[in-house]
């Protein structure tokens, strides 16, 4: 829940799904609930596990391994 006049703490999530519904949902256009669920599954995978980002050149699942050996 958001506190009353701070845009800011609901900002990663909303990047997220805007990521998620740009990248995902418009460009393949799902035809059922469970293509659609596919999808997501798919995509959320791919955000966690695969996805390189540019700052780190890590994923976000090797940046967490290594913040938890720290």
């Amino acid at each position: 829940m958001s506190r009353r006049d701070n845009c800011y703490d609901n900002a990663m999530a909303e990047k997220f799904f805007s990521i998620l519904k740009t990248e995902c949902i418009y460009r393949h256009k799902p035809n059922s609930f469970e293509e659609a669920n596919r999808l997501i599954d798919d995509f959320i995978w791919f955000y966690n596990n695969e996805r390189v980002q540019l700052k780190t050149k890590l994923t976000p699942y090797e940046k967490r391994c290594q913040l938890i050996t720290i």
